[in-house]
């Protein structure tokens, strides 16, 4: 069982690191939150499922490549470390600006009589996990990641139980992450400071530049 827990403690980190940057969906999640909490546990279970589904398939793949090109290993290691750092510097460059974005108005919305608002999705946890799943599905940057994470640690996952504990790791890292999100609008809604925010992308992205180390080295 201890080795077992590499893996998924290396696949909760990695969950994390996708899943804690608040971005546009982030926002959308919170503003679901503040309309209709079971919709939002709904859509917050999308997301999870389409990060967990991004590195089932990075990690049924990883091992398969990695074992193709053993004898450059050490050099795809870095060129994964490279992708991953790439992702880190651009999320922590742009988190200031990213986190001081009004809310993102939520496409589904419609005015209703008292100035408030609801959306299509209101009461119907199903359409709202559906739409949430393809919105998020969309996004390059999380197919990316884990296949520059996963490729480079294709050895370490390459047998059935590591993978599936790294699959553990992150499906309930990134799961956690979102119903979080959806407490935390359900009882603040909207009304998160730019500086929460931001320091949401330090924490996300620098999780991301940790692991972009951790599988560099060594250096070949």
């Amino acid at each position: 069982m201890s080795e077992l827990m590499t893996p998924a403690l290396a696949g909760a980190a990695a969950g994390l690191g996708v899943a804690m940057p608040m971005g546009a969906m982030s926002v959308l999640l919170l503003q679901e939150a503040m309309r209709h909490r079971r919709t939002a546990v709904a859509a917050a279970t999308g997301i999870a499922v389409v990060d967990l589904g991004y590195a089932a398939l990075a990690t049924a793949l990883g091992p398969w490549v990695a074992s193709h090109i053993a004898p450059v290993e050490a050099w795809v290691r870095l060129a994964s470390a490279v992708i991953l750092l790439a992702i880190a510097a651009h999320g922590l460059s742009g988190a200031r600006s990213k986190a001081a974005v009004p809310p993102v108005p939520d496409p589904g919305q419609d005015a209703v009589p008292g100035g408030t608002t609801r959306t299509a999705t209101d009461l119907r946890p199903a359409k709202a996990f559906a739409r949430y799943v393809a919105l998020t599905a969309i996004n390059p940057t999380t197919a990316l990641y884990f296949a520059a994470l996963t490729t480079a640690q294709g050895a370490a996952l390459g047998s059935a139980p590591a993978g599936a504990a790294f699959l553990v790791g992150v499906g309930a890292a990134s799961l956690l992450w979102q119903q979080a999100l959806v407490a935390l609008g359900s009882l603040a809604g909207t009304r998160i400071s730019a500086t929460a925010r931001v320091w949401t992308f330090r924490l996300g992205y620098g999780l991301v530049a940790a692991y972009a180390v951790r599988i560099a080295l060594p250096l070949p």
